[in-house]
């Protein structure tokens, strides 16, 4: 689901016998450790900030869905709920150890929220509906994710920050938002319904701008998943006639660049932190004669090169500033977590900011 800068990989995967899931987290020094339950059969990770911290949701011994906080010293921590009885989640979790997600209220209501050692979880309330929950958080404190609005009649994407609150981002003219990354200059993208709501259109939204349509690749259904600090944004777009959908890099100064394909119709960009501070892509596509999907790792200077497989096909969902690349990779006998380390000379691209 995720790496860190120092390389630890974390995810989920089922125990033996395929009877229980269960969160993991790997490292060089520790190979592959069971982060274990807090009572329940069910446990998937979220995220994994640069002290080794890992977020996610587990299921208790009663059944309803508790957040966790995973360390190597402490183990599993349950992070508990605003004082309501059912199910919490964590969406992610900062290089401070900021947690986001939602946490139910007493009232029965899900909120999104954030917790901190010190305080706990803290609602930071809706967009005037009864249900709202957080997917993001930048190391400035800065919280993304979806709320109902008032009516509860459709969800909008938020940011929130102490000084403002929750402010909603609007939409492309549809009724729906969808925030998938946030960088750490609060730039924040996803996918939001145009007027009619019959497609989605990728955006980029800043303070300064607010919601900008990033365009698309000739088709009409267009995502963003994935920003970088220098405001290159990835995603999936379709192609002329809605025929293919094709992974694309966007850039304020170029504007959308397709990607291509390893030789297939589709390539596609998942919704892990898919790109990199140096600006290198990772996702998965097509391969000749479209067989298999295979893992790629794009740059300006190589284009789309093929990571291979464990088996018969891969997939990347994220990278890191090193270039290491973490996904899955197997057979129609199962898939695996796996590890790209890419030729470090292969991965040294510096692309300008403003491009």
């Amino acid at each position: 689901m995720a790496i860190s800068e120092a390389g630890q990989v974390v995810g989920h995967g089922y125990t033996a016998g395929n009877t229980e899931l269960h969160g993991f987290s790997w490292t060089r020094d520790d190979g592959l450790v069971d982060l274990g339950t807090l009572g329940g059969n069910y446990a998937d990770v979220a995220g994994v900030n640069s002290r080794g911290e890992v977020v996610g949701a587990s299921t208790t011994p009663n059944g309803t869905q508790h957040a966790f906080l995973w360390t190597m010293r402490d183990g599993m921590v349950d992070l508990g709920t605003l004082g309501g009885s059912y199910a919490n989640g964590a969406g992610a979790i900062n290089a401070k150890g900021t947690v986001v997600g939602f946490a139910s209220t007493a009232n029965g209501e899900g909120h999104a929220a954030y917790w901190t050692k010190r305080q706990g979880w803290v609602d930071i309330g809706t967009l005037g509906g009864s249900f709202s929950f957080a997917s993001g958080v930048n190391d400035e404190g800065q919280i993304v994710g979806q709320s109902l609005i008032a009516g509860d009649v459709s969800y909008h994407a938020f940011s929130w920050t102490p000084e403002d609150g929750m402010v909603d981002l609007g939409t492309l003219g549809g009724s729906t938002t969808v925030p998938l990354g946030l960088n750490e200059d609060g730039q924040v993208v996803g996918q939001s319904l145009t007027a009619g709501d019959a497609w989605y259109h990728a955006f980029s939204w800043t303070r300064e701008r607010g919601m900008v349509d990033l365009g698309s690749l000739g088709g009409d259904q267009v995502y963003a998943t994935a920003v970088n600090g220098r405001g290159q944004v990835v995603g999936s777009s379709n192609t002329n006639g809605n025929a293919a959908q094709h992974a694309f890099l966007w850039t304020k100064k170029g504007g959308m660049v397709d990607l291509t394909t390893l030789g297939g119709l589709m390539s596609n960009i998942g919704t892990g932190r898919a790109i990199n501070a140096r600006g290198q892509v990772v996702g998965h596509s097509g391969t000749t004669g479209n067989a298999a999907d295979h893992a790629f790792l794009w740059t300006k200077k190589d284009g789309m090169v093929d990571l291979g497989t464990l088996g018969t096909y891969s997939l990347a969902v994220a990278i890191n500033d090193s270039g290491q690349v973490a996904g899955q990779s197997g057979d129609t006998t199962g898939g695996f977590a796996a590890l790209w380390e890419p030729n470090r000379s292969g991965c040294t691209d510096d692309v300008p900011a403003d491009e």
